[in-house]
């Protein structure tokens, strides 16, 4: 055949190879994983990021079908055998990679989700190493770029992906993880800021600088931040966002802190806004207070619980409904941890 025929018919190159990666044969997946080498050598890769929807599709009917057929594996865990040889995800990274950086909007989205699902697929032991790095450059390259919601959120999932198999490989890149998610927190979509949150509990294991993270945290609750803009999120929502993420700072990486006042200052604000306007901001506070308790002991939660709760409730008929409330989420919260 033709040069012109051989790329008239990649697609169908791309099915067959694809299909190959859920055979039993160890020389079939070997075969195959060169022969997929050899295509995003042989076709520009500008060209084969075309076809990212279509080997996502592909990928995920035979993960479903592998879960869901009779016989299946469920809700198991299940590991595509064509990306669990070693160097198994490398031949498709070009592709994957083409699409995060330079694709449009939708490809991007695709590139992002497309990735996730093929880690999800692949046991850490073949992710290691260097290899990871070549999976983080990208995401953390364009997520600060201005890509809309659905874009971001497939970034932030792939890199909380990325945190869960690559542990302590990662650790050089926690800086830029961090600035990351904690700018996604002042986001606009509200699921974008949830999936940062989500990102900085995955993140806290890695961390050894949590005060720093603690200290902005705690201002940006406070609405003394400086990062919102006509681009972000409203004051409420990025408090909201910013004392659900310091809870989750506190609870993951608060035996990490070394300064005195990282802990006391969160208790502080966690108090200051229990008692907000905002019945949101007021349960996050209160997550806050009950985190920031378990981590002083049990005086400063005696203390706590006279000032917010037995001085309050003394006269609670007279009480409004905002601080009712703040003291119901206080005492669910403090009560709930093992102190």
């Amino acid at each position: 055949q033709s040069a012109a025929d051989f790329h008239e018919d990649v697609d169908i190159i791309i099915r067959e190879l694809i299909h190959r990666l859920n055979d039993d044969n160890s020389v079939v997946l070997k075969a195959n994983n060169v022969a997929i080498g050899a295509l995003t050598k042989c076709v520009p890769v500008e060209e084969l990021v075309k076809h990212i929807r279509y080997i996502k599709d592909l990928i995920g009917s035979m993960v479903s079908d592998a879960r869901y057929r009779k016989g299946g594996v469920g809700d198991g865990d299940f590991f595509l055998p064509g990306l669990n040889i070693p160097k198994g995800l490398e031949p498709l990274l070009p592709i994957y990679q083409r699409g995060i950086l330079y694709g449009d909007a939708t490809t991007r989205e695709l590139a992002a989700s497309g990735l996730g699902e093929l880690i999800k697929i692949t046991q850490t032991k073949y992710l290691a190493g260097p290899f990871l790095i070549k999976l983080t450059g990208p995401l953390l390259r364009i997520v600060g770029d201005r890509n809309p919601p659905a874009v971001k959120i497939a970034i932030v999932q792939t890199l909380g992906l990325i945190l869960t198999k690559g542990g302590p490989a990662l650790r050089a890149f926690v800086p830029q993880f961090q600035t990351t998610f904690v700018k996604a927190l002042s986001d606009p979509s509200r699921q974008v800021r949830i999936e940062a949150i989500k990102a900085l509990a995955l993140l806290m294991p890695l961390s050894t600088r949590v005060d720093p993270l603690i200290k902005e945290l705690v201002s940006t609750s406070l609405g003394k931040s400086s990062n919102v803009t006509a681009d972000t999120a409203g004051l409420v929502a990025i408090q909201t966002a910013t004392l659900e993420a310091l809870a989750v700072v506190l609870k993951h990486g608060g035996s990490k802190v070394k300064l005195a006042e990282s802990v006391p200052s969160s208790l502080d604000a966690g108090k200051e806004l229990v008692l907000h306007e905002d019945d949101g901001i007021r349960e996050s506070a209160a997550k806050v207070v009950g985190y920031a308790c378990e981590l002083l002991g049990a005086d400063e939660t005696n203390s706590v619980m006279e000032e917010l709760v037995v001085d309050q409730a003394s006269n609670l008929s007279s009480c409004s409904v905002e601080v009712k409330h703040g003291i119901a989420c206080i005492c669910r919260r403090v009560l709930s941890r093992p102190i």
